[in-house]
């Protein structure tokens, strides 16, 4: 419901209208300006002439007015409670570089959004649903980050997810709230969340990913429980019966307890699905079975026709308003009814879930990071608009040349920019090319690159050909380099793993001096590792951990 549909013309017409019929009847009179009650042929008077007519309508235009005026106050008001319910925030409170992908030939545009689930525990139901009282208090961790991504002609969708751990930059960011400035970091991402709210986790995921994110919407552990309960239960499958207990080796668990098979799950139960992860064995499969849930809520939506439904939606909108903290620039219930039109329109077997391609973290075996090439590809089909699915084609939503040549001015004239070469085409099933760091490096100085130096570390290994860079006052250095050899500014990454502008030659570059120009992906060629579920798909079920079958 919007404003504008309670207290427009509309309304005003409808009184507007029926004044009018009152006043011809009025008109209707003799001429003599009396009613013209009397009739002719007797001189009597008869009850129930014109005059009682005219009265019944002027009765009717009053009760008319009072109900049109009463609906559209009430409706204004109910308007006014859900724009109260809605908490908002700053769309980005970081240190971002990705641009928006250009409209299609149709002038249509991509929607990305962050969908943000907070482990706050800093309200008595948090504590209740989520248990650790004593984290009561602390900066909550955005435990589940998932991006939902529109496609430019809204035929088809995305839902990607990065697991908790996952170990990234975390750009400089300041938290809307309290003015504090965090420096930029290298930690895993569900830190971010308290690094500056949701802005900076959206900052985040556009450094990394290079994909422009539109808006972000955050829920906790109550709002998960309320928005459960409004949509009335979703389906759920295990292949084993599941309890997720505290064990003698590890504590914690979210209390989830099933038989085997398909379950209506909703409230604390749906919360326990989600926040499960010791019974599916790992964080990343616990995003398989958040994706599960999504997709299976995405279809019972679609049954119940609710968007049709005045009642249900009703319901729907008070408990997503109450549930929901959401950037500023979808703050209001049309946007946010706008919004869900949008997600609505994509066909459940359009739907595609993929977790990000990742690998154990070198630095810490608890932990993962992006997984080089793999990664980059699904980035790149993201920024691209090509469907994760095989059943569309590319829209045509591109980054335009000018938007990919756009660079920071670098920090000083070629000659003084220092700049380091690695050789890192060593592959799975390849040795590493002799002499590549040298050769790139030779290039560079005939260039006019002079300071060009190779690094003669051996046993370097990278699919993909990147130049790093350590903070944001050598960027632009950095991007200078990669323009100079046909390097995407895609390519361009921060790093504190390097200490100045460094250019690591990939498997991808094994011969010449020139990048050669790389293909993109087609619709539906997904990497290896994105653990893909279609959301029309109703036979998934999740495989429990042993020690969690009962």
């Amino acid at each position: 419901m919007t404003q504008s549909s309670v207290r427009g013309e509309g309304t005003l017409g409808g009184v507007l209208k029926a004044s009018d019929d009152e006043r011809g009847v009025r008109e209707a009179s003799d001429g003599s300006g009396r009613s013209g009650t009397e009739e002719s042929g007797g001189g009597g008077h008869r009850r129930g002439g014109p005059r009682r007519g005219r009265r019944v309508l002027r009765w009717s235009a009053i009760v008319l007015s009072v109900v049109i005026l009463g609906t559209a106050g009430a409706g204004y008001l109910y308007y006014q409670h859900l724009s109260g319910n809605i908490h908002k925030g700053e769309r980005s409170s970081g240190d971002a570089k990705a641009r928006r992908t250009a409209a299609n030939a149709a002038g249509q545009t991509p929607l990305n959004i962050l969908l943000i689930g907070s482990d706050s525990r800093n309200s008595d139901e948090n504590v209740r649903l989520g248990g650790a009282k004593y984290d009561r208090g602390s900066p909550p961790l955005g435990d589940v980050q998932m991006l939902i991504h529109l496609s430019a002609d809204r035929k088809s969708a995305a839902m990607v997810s990065i697991p908790r751990d996952t170990r990234v930059d975390i750009p400089k960011c300041t938290d809307p709230k309290t003015g504090k400035t965090y420096p930029a970091t290298n930690t895993i991402i569900n830190e971010s969340l308290a690094r500056g709210g949701a802005g900076c986790t959206l900052a985040t995921w556009e450094n990394l990913t290079g994909i422009y994110i539109d808006h972000w919407l955050t829920i906790d552990f109550s709002g998960v429980v309320r928005m459960a309960d409004a949509v009335g239960g979703v389906d759920v499958c295990v292949k084993q019966n599941v309890w997720d207990h505290p064990t003698a080796r590890v504590p914690g668990g979210s209390g989830l307890k099933l038989t085997a098979g398909t379950h209506k799950v909703e409230g604390k139960q749906a919360l326990q699905w989600l926040r499960t992860r010791h019974a599916w064995g790992s964080d990343l499969m616990r995003a398989r079975a958040q994706h599960m849930y999504l997709n299976s809520m995405i279809r019972e939506l679609k049954s119940q026709n609710v968007f049709t439904d005045t009642g249900r939606l009703m319901d729907l909108a008070e408990a997503a308003t109450k549930s929901l903290s959401v950037s500023e620039e979808i703050g209001s219930p049309k946007k946010l009814y706008d919004l869900g039109m949008q997600l609505k329109s994509v066909p459940a077997d359009r739907i595609t879930s993929v977790t990000m391609p990742n690998v154990t973290d070198p630095q810490n075996k608890d932990h993962l990071v992006p997984n080089g090439a793999a990664a980059d590809q699904l980035w790149q089909m993201l920024r691209d608009d090509i469907p994760l699915d095989d059943k569309g084609k590319a829209s045509g939503a591109k980054q335009t040349t000018a938007e990919q040549e756009a660079t920071r001015a670098p920090s000083a004239p070629d000659g003084q920019i220092g700049v380091v070469v690695q050789n890192a085409t060593r592959s799975a099933t390849l040795g590493p090319v002799p002499g590549r760091a040298g050769t790139i490096a030779e290039e560079l100085v005939a260039k006019g690159f002079t300071r060009a130096s190779k690094d003669a570390t051996a046993g370097l290994s990278e699919d993909k050909t990147v130049v790093r860079y350590p903070s944001a006052e050598l960027e632009g250095d950095a991007q200078r380099i990669a323009k100079s050899l046909g390097i995407p500014l895609s390519s361009v990454k921060r790093s504190t793993d390097v200490s100045g502008v460094t250019v690591v030659v990939g498997a991808d570059w094994r011969t010449g001096t020139a990048y050669p120009k790389q293909s993109g992906p087609r619709a539906g060629e997904l990497p290896s590792g994105s653990d893909a579920i279609n959301g029309a798909d109703k036979s998934t079920c999740m495989d429990v951990y042993g020690p969690y079958v009962w």
